[in-house]
């Protein structure tokens, strides 16, 4: 048997061919436990509608087994000649099994094979995200309840504008990242729906059992037109790096707010000494790279985002443009999954300054105060900001916590209303997180560390 699968004979150019396999062989490598238990699932399902025998079936279960228990134990690796993990199982089977093995690709192509595989994959990737995202909006939560009442200058602009806290700062971001899973949730369930079984995207004249390979396979239910099936591919991954990038961007103005306020000028905060580097020369230095490699990591996810949305732009039908979606979405996922792995930790070991964030809410940052308790006492607004403007230079300072005490208006530092973050993080655990998830529990109270 030729070691190609659509291989009819003939001479092939070789650089030809290694410009059409490129790298497909190298993540395949990742894909190929997918792969594998889509293969069980296809071949028990031609069982049942009579295309391999009982015998052939146990000789090609306990194949697979075979396969798995190598590729579990990192036996079973592809080579630039394997061009794909697809062929690769084959040529596995064949020499195996024989003329059996040769009857596993019965009423399926590549494009549903490859399809289903990067559904498993995706499904698993989206699942992780979203437990990893939940645990990160706890780390947050529990952080706003830590440091609830502790003032923080509130920015516009990068200019000091109004008294803040910590409590409302790391509670915006858990806001983000909850929203960030609604999105998350909503481009799983596109990965929710078996293509296998739509074979080159036009369906096969035998009777799959196409349902019962999708409920083996875990799926709530089958991509039942053909075409639209395979022309799904690239579409949904494009939603699901949109969903990381939500996520991302979040995390990517985290990662901004905590490389100013590490800066010797703020002073603000203090990163865990593990999550911190060195410089080779200069013996003093404690660098923030980890956050400044966070905020960069976005960037990687919006490429790869921009990079399979231009893939896509395709006429209906299969096309090989569509194997160079595989590479930018298993990197996209990738820089996420390992960003957001670390933000807990990372969020649990803040130290905060409370005496330099204090001192940096100058006079000026309490106008807006001053403004509305003129406008609650009868003074209209617009007067009233007229007023203040021109008495800034002699403003008094003010006191911050009796700042935060009085901003009422719901959300606001004085009401935050951090027991509805903690409500929407049970619904989420509620909803169907494993349970073996990390949580992150509030520590006991900090002092200042600088």
């Amino acid at each position: 048997m030729s070691g190609r699968l659509w291989d009819k004979g003939g001479a092939t150019d070789a650089a030809m061919l290694r410009y059409t396999s490129r790298d497909d062989w190298k993540l395949d490598q990742r894909l190929l436990a997918y792969d594998l238990v889509a293969t069980r699932a296809h071949v028990r399902g031609l069982r049942r509608i009579g295309v391999l025998s009982e015998g052939e079936l146990d000789a090609m279960e306990r194949a697979l087994a075979e396969l798995v228990r190598k590729n579990d134990a990192g036996e079973l690796v592809l080579t630039e000649a394997d061009e794909d993990g697809h062929t690769a199982i084959e040529a596995a089977l064949v020499s195996m099994l024989g003329d059996t093995g040769k009857k596993v690709h019965t009423g399926r192509s590549r494009n549903d094979q490859v399809l289903v595989a990067m559904r498993l994959y995706e499904r698993d990737a989206m699942d992780e995200l979203e437990a990893l995202v939940v645990a990160a909006a706890s780390a947050l939560v529990a952080l706003a309840r830590r440091e609830e009442k502790t003032p923080l200058p509130g920015y516009t602009h990068l200019q000091r504008a109004v008294p803040s806290s910590v409590g409302l700062w790391a509670g915006s971001f858990a806001e983000g990242l909850l929203d960030a899973v609604t999105i998350v949730r909503a481009a799983r369930a596109l990965t929710d729906r078996s293509p296998l079984g739509a074979a080159a995207g036009y369906g096969v004249n035998l009777p799959l059992d196409r349902e019962g390979v999708a409920r083996e396979l875990g799926f709530s239910d089958v991509a039942w037109n053909p075409l639209g099936s395979q022309t799904s591919r690239g579409i949904v991954e494009a939603t699901l790096l949109a969903a990381a990038w939500q996520v991302m961007a979040i995390v990517r103005r985290l990662a901004w707010d905590l490389s100013l306020f590490t800066t010797s000028e703020f002073g603000f905060v203090r990163l865990p000494d593990a999550f911190t580097t060195g410089s080779s020369i200069m013996p003093q230095k404690r660098n923030p790279d980890v956050v400044e490699l966070m905020r960069a990591a976005c960037s990687i996810v919006q490429g790869a985002l921009v990079e399979v949305q231009t893939l896509v732009a395709l006429p209906s039908g299969y096309h090989r443009d569509l194997q160079l979606t595989k590479s930018p979405v298993l990197r996209g996922l990738d820089e996420t999954l390992a960003t957001v792995r670390l933000l807990p930790r990372l969020v649990e070991g803040l130290r905060f300054d409370h005496e330099r964030m204090l001192a940096a809410i100058t006079p000026e940052c309490f106008a807006t105060d001053r403004a509305v308790e003129l406008a609650a006492s009868g003074v209209p607004f617009r007067e009233a900001y007229r007023r203040v403007a021109d008495e800034i230079k002699g403003l008094a300072q003010g006191d911050a916590p009796a700042s935060l005490a009085a901003r009422v208006s719901p959300g606001a530092p004085g009401d935050l209303r951090l027991d509805l973050l903690e409500a929407r993080l049970g619904s989420f655990h509620a909803r169907g997180l494993r349970s073996d998830e990390p949580s992150y529990a509030p520590e006991p109270p900090l002092t200042a560390s600088r």
